[in-house]
């Protein structure tokens, strides 16, 4: 009996003074047993013997509601393990509308609405996106969620809310229209990209971001016809529209509609009221392919502009580079690979570039008179290519180089320093071809 005394004693203390602390509210005259049942489910818990959790658990749920919330907590982790393992559709059914229940039972007496309505979101997903009969009521939580979390709303949601549109879309076609279906579109898009400039971890958001825009195309038939035809009038009509011009944007990337004229409208105003780097270089790409060369350096200039960092605005300069070869304006191309290089010393290519310039320069700035001068281009080529790295480009190079014969005719030696007129106005040493 003395043991048995000192024994209950003991749970007695253990109970106070883990239970006795702020935030827990045991119930009036049934203290001692609630706390026999908390240490029995979470002892349970802990050992992941889940079935043995739910007498205890329940007879705090119902007697001690508002106990703790992490009794809410793990109530959600104990039915969603037992519905995870449960083979009787009724009865996983019961178990998953427990645990959804858990969520509900803890914004009740615990608030955190926003916070926990997420939660209970995720888990709705994964309980009832084969259940047609639950997509009205998955629908209604996830725009719940998405008016109280706004941008801060899981990344994983969004994709789930966007992925319950599509299966409940092709359930029953009258569910959303067209235009229901695109502003849902345009509302996930704006928290995933938002959440892209703040996420520890952008690359995550972005993988979900591209599965939300592959899922558009399976919901709504994006036709290059229906952007041209349908919307572009539209925003010719209303061109301060940025709202349409989103609209095309995003269809047109879906239905690889981007050779479209109204595609490159879009964009445009899109980035004259909304301006960024990733925009600037969109538009100055598309302009290059057309051959608008002028535009295509006033965007890439802008871009440069708007470049978060080193390495963009690099490329950017390599971009404008070749633009002003294809101008043939070759002194101010090697000067912005250059430039390009030197903001990024990574950027190799640069060199290859400023190689290629030089390689492609032999016709032009050859004069006929001294075989040794004119092929010096090749050497200063070569040079660039060495730093590049570029083994092939080196090898082409060398076989144009001077042979002997030439080196000596003209009265040279290996070594001898050369000097390249032109516009590459480079002084270089003799070498000889192999």
């Amino acid at each position: 009996m003395k043991f048995k005394f000192i024994l209950v004693l003991t749970l007695s203390m253990v109970w106070g003074a883990s239970f006795a602390q702020s935030g827990w509210n045991w119930p009036a005259g049934q203290e001692e047993l609630a706390q026999e049942k908390n240490v029995i489910y979470t002892d349970n818990l802990k050992a992941k013997n889940y079935a043995a959790c739910q007498e205890p658990l329940l007879w705090l749920m119902v007697n001690a509601p508002d106990l703790n919330k992490s009794l809410y907590q793990n109530a959600a982790k104990i039915y969603d393990a037992l519905a995870t393992k449960e083979k009787d559709p009724a009865r996983k059914k019961q178990l998953q509308d427990s645990a959804l229940r858990s969520y509900d039972l803890r914004i009740q007496y615990f608030g955190q609405k926003a916070l926990v309505l997420d939660r209970k979101a995720y888990y709705a997903y994964k309980y009832f996106k084969d259940s047609p009969e639950e997509y009205p009521g998955l629908v209604k939580l996830y725009q719940e969620v998405i008016s109280l979390k706004g941008n801060k709303t899981m990344d994983r949601n969004c994709f789930g809310y966007f992925d319950i549109v599509r299966r409940y879309r092709s359930q029953d076609e009258s569910a959303f229209t067209d235009e229901e279906v695109l502003a849902i579109y345009d509302e996930i898009d704006g928290i995933l990209t938002a959440q892209m400039k703040t996420s520890k971890k952008p690359e995550e958001v972005e993988k979900i971001k591209d599965l939300v825009d592959q899922l558009l195309p399976q919901i709504i038939d994006v036709d290059c016809d229906f952007i041209a035809n349908n919307l572009g009038p539209k925003l010719q009509q209303d061109p301060q529209n940025i709202d349409l011009a989103r609209q095309i944007f995003k269809l047109s990337y879906a239905g690889q509609c981007m050779d479209l004229p109204v595609f490159l409208a879009a964009t445009k105003i899109i980035y004259e009221q909304e301006p960024s780097f990733g925009m600037a270089k969109l538009i100055a790409v598309k302009e290059k392919q057309n051959g608008n060369y002028e535009n295509a350096m006033k965007f890439f200039y802008l871009a440069e502009e708007q470049a978060e960092d080193a390495e963009k605005q690099a490329d950017m300069k390599l971009e404008i580079a070749g633009i002003h070869e294809k101008q043939k304006n070759l002194s101010q191309a090697r000067k912005m690979a250059m430039e390009a290089v030197a903001l990024n010393p990574a950027k190799v290519e640069a060199y290859t570039f400023v190689g290629n310039l030089y390689f492609g320069s032999f016709e032009r700035c050859r004069q006929n008179q001294n075989k040794v001068k004119d092929r010096a281009v090749f050497i200063a080529a070569y040079e660039m290519y060495a730093k590049a790295g570029n083994k092939s480009g080196m090898a082409n190079a060398k076989s144009q180089f001077p042979n002997m014969e030439d080196i000596f005719t003209y009265d040279l030696n290996v070594g001898d320093p050369v000097n390249i007129g032109c516009w590459i106005n480079k002084t270089v040493q003799v070498q000889k071809r192999d």
